[in-house]
C-alpha cells in the first residue's frame, strides 16, 4: 500500500491557499506603505533594495501558491467524477468518513480502496502536469506550513490542520 503523501498534502493545503495568498497581499501592501515613512536608522535596515527584494520574494511565493491551486484544480478535473468528488469531500471539505461512505453508498473497505485509488490517480495526474513528487519536494521546500502537513502524513497522522500566522514569515 502506497502512502500518496503529496496527494494528501496538496489536497489538504488547497483550502488554505487562497487565504494565505490574500495574507501575502496584505503583507506586501503593508511593507510598501511603510516604506514611505523610513527615517533615521530605519534607512540602514530597511533600505529600498532590501524592501524591494522582500516584496519580490513575497510575490514569487504567492505565484507558487497560485500554481499549486491551479495544479490541484487541473488534476481533479482530469480524474473521473467519483474519484474527484471523494477527494474533495475528504481533503478539501473535511467531511467525516461515515458521511462520505453514506453519500456514495460505500462499504468501509470499499471506501478506503477507492480513496487509495483516487489518491494514486491524483498523483499520476500531477506527474502528467509536470509536477511529480520530486519536483513538488523542491518546489515547495520553503513553504514551512506545507512541509508540516507533509511531515504529518509521512508519520501517518491525519489531523486537522491550522495555518499559523508565523508560518508566513513576514
Amino acid at each position: 500500500m502506497q502512502n500518496h503523501v503529496w496527494a494528501k498534502t496538496i489536497l489538504t493545503a488547497y483550502r488554505f491557499l487562497e487565504r494565505i495568498a490574500g495574507a501575502i497581499d496584505k503583507i506586501i501592501e503593508k511593507k510598501a506603505l511603510a516604506s514611505s515613512y523610513m527615517m533615521g536608522s530605519e534607512i540602514l535596515t530597511n533600505n529600498t533594495l532590501a524592501l524591494t527584494d522582500k516584496i519580490i520574494e513575497l510575490s514569487q511565493r504567492k505565484v507558487k501558491l497560485i500554481n499549486i491551486k491551479v495544479l490541484v484544480q487541473q488534476a481533479l478535473k482530469a480524474l473521473d467524477t467519483d474519484s474527484a468528488r471523494l477527494l474533495i469531500k475528504k481533503y478539501i471539505e473535511k467531511q467525516p468518513i461515515p458521511s462520505i461512505m453514506q453519500q456514495f453508498s460505500l462499504a468501509r473497505r470499499t471506501y478506503f480502496r477507492k480513496i487509495e485509488q483516487a489518491e494514486a490517480a491524483f498523483e499520476a495526474q500531477c506527474s502528467r502536469l509536470q509536477y511529480p513528487s520530486k519536483k513538488l519536494d523542491e518546489y515547495l521546500k520553503d513553504e514551512i506550513w506545507i512541509s508540516e502537513i507533509k511531515q504529518s502524513f509521512e508519520k501517518g497522522e491525519e489531523k486537522d490542520f491550522y495555518v499559523k500566522s508565523s508560518s508566513l514569515n513576514s
